[in-house]
């Protein structure tokens, strides 16, 4: 009997463990995407409502908590990158990515500008915003085979165009509405790919 009581406390420590960590998490997050975009230790804390010692019993340093906060959202958030629909000409198909990754980059702007702005400091996220673009520029392949055959300046142009960045420009410092931004971007790339006769588009 006493043993089974001893395990059945040793579960609930380690899910009430579990809830905390989660709930650092989750702070974490929710802060990024309402506008904090470098929270502190202190403020994720106050968010999860739990103390600051619980928050370094569970991460020992902030790199170890954005890695965590990565690895639970990551599945989520490559999921409004994928998908769509991937048939039709090259011009409709060019509508179709810049309208996904539109969507997307509304939803994540935060965390990605948040990710940016510590670049600099933590490997782990160095590694991952490396590991992301590798994944945007392989689904742009999946949206537009025919850039396999391009020549570089085009192809690194055409990325440049449908970038984060170019996006958060258009949006943000230039103060342009969702619809009018997609709508430049959709023309950039129209014209830059007439230009150079990619799928006779």
């Amino acid at each position: 009997m006493p043993k089974n009581h001893d395990a059945e406390a040793a579960d609930g420590r380690r899910r009430r463990s579990e809830r905390s960590r989660l709930a650092i998490i989750k702070a974490a997050l929710s802060l990024q995407e309402g506008g904090v975009l470098v929270p502190t230790a202190q403020q994720i804390s106050d968010r999860a409502g739990v103390g600051i010692r619980s928050f370094f019993r569970h991460f020992e340093d902030m790199e170890s908590l954005f890695e965590a906060a990565d690895d639970h959202i990551r599945d989520s958030y490559e999921s409004l990158f994928l998908g769509g629909d991937r048939t039709g000409t090259i011009a409709e198909r060019l509508d179709h990515a810049v309208e996904r990754r539109a969507g997307a980059y509304e939803s994540l702007s935060n965390i990605v500008l948040g990710t940016q702005a510590q670049l600099w400091r933590y490997e782990i996220l160095r590694k991952n915003y490396a590991r992301n673009q590798r994944g945007l520029r392989k689904d742009l392949d999946d949206w537009l085979p025919e850039l396999k055959s391009v020549s570089r300046e085009v192809r690194e142009t055409i990325e440049a165009i449908s970038s984060f960045e170019m996006w958060h420009r258009l949006r943000s410092h230039q103060g342009l509405s969702k619809t009018s931004s997609i709508l430049i971007v959709k023309n950039l790339l129209t014209t830059l790919i007439k230009a150079d006769d990619i799928g006779h588009l």
